[in-house]
This record gives structure tokens, C-alpha cells and sequence, in this order.
């Protein structure tokens, strides 16, 4: 058996500091009234003690929690395939490390996790949410409306109907999809391709309809008209990829470019030209979209690209979100936060990155 070991309590730090323990617990708590002498005091006995303040009170005391929940409407076994979340997390962690606050991790399995994570929101366990990956049909927006939490999405949000999701208020990170595709698309256009296809994405999500519509917009304007049988929806994974590839070229033999929703599509179409003898980029030129180095530099050829930023993406829509809990913590109407409020919709720039395959 291990002796537990005792904790130092708020009135050993007080006894070291020589103050009272409601002057520690305001210190530690982030209250207001206390000169900095005897705060700095009790800062120095809280070091040396090793004191570390229960959660579970504190947040009594200031209703607060440091921790904010992260919701991506994705099963696990998406989430953990897709590099993509992996790289959104990160910035999402690193912003949320950096002030001290907790990450808490929900998955959606299907709909019967809707209800689940809307309850757990309206608990009270964390001060706000961000939320992303959402499809067009999806509940959950119009929960978390319910529930009263703080929100950032990430994504361009569209649900339809729903006025209580469809708020103008409501703070979003995106991408310029449809500038990206239009650059991609016009790439390809410029080395001379005319049958250009497009892989989309799942077109229950505004990311695929937007890179749609931008590969729409480049085909018009170069060539007056797209082909609508040049167009194959997909889900954004590999094998769909693979699979919208082979329904192409059956369909379409003379295909000369692809331009894929995202890299991971790419990847799936690369290996169906390879399979079938379709040199790249020789006989078909392809173009991605992400630039998620693991996958784009592996890629046979290296894969030219649309880079977004997802790792800023996270940290911007953590940076918004915990701007905003700060502001509303401290009175909306005096703060700097408050006065450098940030626009409903943040749509970060894309780039062309090229290399082989394009």
C-alpha cells in the first residue's frame, strides 16, 4: 500500500503568506481588491507549497472551467484515418495550452450521439465548444443553440432551415474553397487540359459544394460551359477517390486532368491511373487539395496542390472562441475584446502549391 500524499491546503498557503484565506482565495481565483504586495506574497507561498487549486471549487467560485470542448460530427473511425483532424486538433491544443485551458475531445458516432453531446454541453462541464466537419442535415448546431454554449464553427455553415443555426451572429473559420478550386482548375486549364474532371466531396458539406462551384466557375469562364458527366461525387477518403476514378474513365476515356476535393481523394485516383496505365502527369494531370505534407510528398508523383492552413485554422477558431469568453466574463461593453469584436465569418487565404503531378 502507498501512503496518499497530503495536499497542501488554502490554509497552509495562507498561514505561509501571513494573510487570510479569503485573500488567498481570491488570489488564486483571479478575484479583484488585493494589493500586489500581499498578492505576490501569496503567488510566492503558493510556489513553495506546491499548492494546486481544486478544480471542482474554483469553478464555484468563478464559473469557470478552462475547458472547452471539441466536437467533430465524424465517427472515430474517420477521425483517426484523416489526417486532417489530426492537424486541426493540433492547432486547436496548441491555442488552448497556451492559455491554460483543457481540450475535451467528442465524437459522433451517429444520431443517437447528438443527444448525448448536446446534454454534456448543456451540463455546464466546459465554457464553450468548437465545433466542425458538420453535414448539411446535422442536428447539432441547432442543440448547442439550445444549450447556450459559447461556439466557433469551423466551416462555411448552411442549415438550410434552421434559423436558431442560421443566426448571422454565428462565428465561423473557413478557406476560400471556392477561390482555391478556381486556381487549381485554372492551372490545369492554362497547361492546356480541356477535359478536366472533378472528384467533389461529401456534397453534404459546404467545403465540397464550395470547391464545386469553384471548378464550375473556372470551366465557364475558360471554356463557356463545364460537363456535368466530367463530375463524380465522393466522401473525401481514398477509396472513394479510387472509386470515382474508375466511374470516370468508363464513362469518360478522354479525361486529361482531375481536380480532386481534397489530397486524400488524389491519392485514390492516382493509384486507379497508375493501375490502368494512364501516365501522370504525361496523360492525366492531377491536382489535390489541403497540402497535408504526409500525404502530398508521398505521393507518386508529389502532388500539386491547394494549401490551406489547417493547422492555423484551429488556432484562429480556439483564439475566437476564448476572445469571446473574455470578453463576456469581463462586461461586453468596456472590454477590448468587445471592441475589437471579430467579423461572423473568418475565410482564410489558399495557395497553388505545384510539384510533379500537375
Amino acid at each position: 500500500m502507498t501512503e496518499a500524499v497530503s495536499r497542501p491546503t488554502l490554509e497552509a498557503v495562507a498561514a505561509r503568506a501571513g494573510v487570510s484565506r479569503a485573500t488567498v482565495s481570491r488570489v488564486v481565483n483571479g478575484g479583484d481588491g488585493v494589493r500586489e504586495p500581499l498578492a505576490e506574497r501569496v503567488r510566492r507561498a503558493v510556489e513553495e507549497l506546491g499548492y494546486v487549486p481544486n478544480q471542482a471549487a474554483r469553478s464555484l467560485v468563478t464559473r469557470r472551467h478552462d475547458a472547452v470542448a471539441v466536437v467533430i460530427a465524424e465517427p472515430e473511425s474517420r477521425v483517426f484515418a484523416d489526417p486532417f483532424f489530426a492537424l486541426q486538433l493540433r492547432g486547436i491544443s496548441k491555442e488552448l495550452t497556451a492559455h491554460d485551458n483543457q481540450l475535451v475531445l467528442l465524437l459522433t458516432e451517429g444520431r443517437a450521439d447528438h443527444a448525448r453531446v448536446a446534454r454534456y454541453l448543456a451540463g455546464g462541464h466546459v465554457d464553450g465548444a468548437l465545433v466542425f466537419s458538420l453535414h448539411l442535415d446535422d442536428p447539432l448546431p441547432g442543440l448547442i443553440h439550445d444549450a447556450g454554449v459559447p461556439t466557433v464553427f469551423g466551416g462555411r455553415p448552411d442549415w438550410g432551415a434552421d434559423a436558431r443555426a442560421s443566426d448571422p451572429g454565428v462565428v465561423y473559420v473557413d478557406c476560400d474553397n471556392r477561390g482555391g478550386a478556381r486556381a487549381a482548375v485554372r492551372h490545369l486549364l492554362d497547361l492546356g487540359r480541356r477535359r478536366v474532371a472533378h472528384i467533389t466531396g461529401a456534397l453534404d458539406q459546404t467545403s465540397a459544394v464550395d470547391r464545386l462551384d469553384g471548378y464550375r466557375d473556372a470551366m465557364t469562364e475558360v471554356l463557356g460551359a463545364y460537363d456535368p458527366r466530367l463530375v463524380e461525387e465522393s466522401d473525401f477518403t481514398p477509396s472513394g477517390g479510387e472509386r470515382a476514378m474508375r466511374e470516370l474513365l468508363d464513362r469518360c476515356p478522354d479525361v486529361d486532368a482531375v481536380f480532386a476535393a481534397n489530397d486524400l481523394t488524389a491519392l485514390g485516383a492516382l493509384r486507379v491511373l497508375r493501375a490502368v496505365g494512364r501516365r501522370v502527369p504525361e496523360d492525366v494531370a492531377v491536382v489535390g487539395f489541403d497540402d497535408m505534407l504526409p500525404v502530398t510528398e508521398q505521393a507518386d508523383p508529389p502532388l500539386t496542390t491547394v494549401r490551406q492552413d489547417i493547422e492555423e485554422m484551429g488556432r484562429l477558431m480556439a483564439r475566437l472562441l476564448l476572445r469571446g469568453l473574455s470578453g463576456a466574463r469581463e462586461g461586453t461593453a468596456t472590454t477590448a475584446a468587445a471592441q475589437e469584436a471579430p467579423p461572423s465569418g473568418v475565410i482564410l487565404p489558399t495557395t497553388l502549391i505545384r510539384r510533379a503531378s500537375a
